[in-house]
């Protein structure tokens, strides 16, 4: 067979239960990152179709450095750099992709990247390709960056040093110690780069995120996807003026990719002024997290202070029934398994998002309690 290496490889997966599929949208949204509710919301469906009205350009036509650079393009992150407090911003088509451009082109050979356990896949993609020495830290734990970078310099490393994070991690709701994490970079002359996909719309004045009052240092990068709370696609990295040109000229993953959607550009764009115009929208989802901390914590889910509530069960095969049970009886809670997570971390992840309503998560605790008996 031409694929028997690839078909030896999904059974393996198959017999220790670690094969995928894909599923259907079915159910109330207890799994998407849509927090705030924007991906269906009238406004924006609204500035997209006049946009379209108007004869802005779904597709752009080629990379950014050949004719697909649009108007809409430069209009977001100006725009986004004004919003968040940073010098410039640069676009992307994913998240993924950004993270994977920005740790594959920023350090360089002879720096140290350290990076929480934890951190995401694109991250790890990025570090792959780059010329920098990475080292994991300990997850959440500020001290470890520090040993790290110590036990570098110790053994001769004499490069920059870039400190990974992510601000609210997407699979245990918690958040970094990113104050503790900017002394750090400020005693040992870093760059603190956070990753702030699930924080971006939800926390912060105005949903700046959890980077608010780090963002414009010279030794932060931030990036924001806009996938998830802002309702849209694509990711914005945002820093100093001199990342962005970087990146212009040196990333792969930017000069060689086609440039996202001048459409999807002014939908982002459009996504950050509802954000900061209808703080209700994030006042709603606090309601909706206070009332989950409390119905879940009867079935030992613990508050993490965010939008993001997990019950790990450990065990990959019970876990995945718990989430059968659950999705059988209309409510779409996903199960999530290594290597997605550590080992023995399987778990039910509960997102929060507008998409459901206080009466849905009262319902959701009902049919959990059945499901986990």
């Amino acid at each position: 067979m031409m694929f028997a290496d690839q078909e030896r490889d999904l059974a393996a997966l198959a017999a220790a239960d670690r094969y995928r599929s894909l599923l259907p949208r079915k159910g109330i949204d207890f799994a998407s990152n849509d927090y705030l509710g924007l991906a269906g919301s009238d406004r924006l469906r609204g500035a997209v179709v006049d946009a379209l009205r108007r004869g802005v350009s779904v597709g752009s036509g080629g990379s950014r450095l050949l004719r697909g650079n649009a108007l809409e393009h430069e209009v977001l992150e100006a725009g986004a750099a004004r919003f968040f407090g940073t010098e410039a911003a640069l676009f992307f088509a994913s998240g993924y992709v950004a993270n994977t451009v920005l740790f594959a082109t920023l350090p360089q050979r002879g720096d140290l990247i350290v990076h929480d356990a934890l951190i995401h896949a694109s991250a790890h993609e990025g570090m792959r390709l780059t010329r920098a020495d990475c080292v994991s830290a300990a997850h959440n734990d500020a001290g470890a960056f520090e040993d790290a970078i110590a036990n570098w310099r110790k053994a001769g490393g004499m490069g920059r040093v870039w400190l990974a994070v992510e601000s609210l991690y997407s699979m245990d709701g918690d958040q970094a110690p990113l104050a503790a994490l900017a002394e750090i970079a400020d005693r040992h002359d870093a760059i603190l780069l956070i990753d702030e996909a699930h924080a971006t719309g939800v926390f912060g004045t105005d949903g700046r995120g959890l980077a608010e009052g780090l963002d414009g240092r010279e030794n932060v990068i931030s990036l924001r996807t806009c996938g998830k709370a802002l309702g849209c696609e694509g990711a914005l990295l945002c820093g100093p003026a001199v990342m962005r040109d970087f990146i212009v000229n040196r990333g792969r993953g930017f000069i060689f990719s086609t440039a996202p959607s001048p459409l999807m550009a002014l939908a982002v764009g459009e996504a950050l002024r509802i954000v900061a115009d209808e703080p209700g929208r994030r006042e709603s989802l606090w309601d909706l997290i206070a009332t989950a901390e409390r119905v879940l914590a009867r079935y030992g889910i613990a508050a993490t202070g965010s939008q993001i509530l997990p019950l790990v069960l450990g065990d990959a095969a019970r876990t995945m029934r718990v989430a059968g049970a659950i999705q059988a009886a209309g409510f779409d809670v996903r199960g999530i398994r290594p290597p997605t997570v550590p080992a023995g971390g399987s778990r039910l992840r509960i997102s929060l998002t507008l998409n459901a309503t206080v009466a849905d998560i009262e319902a959701l605790g009902t049919v959990m309690g059945e499901a986990l008996q």
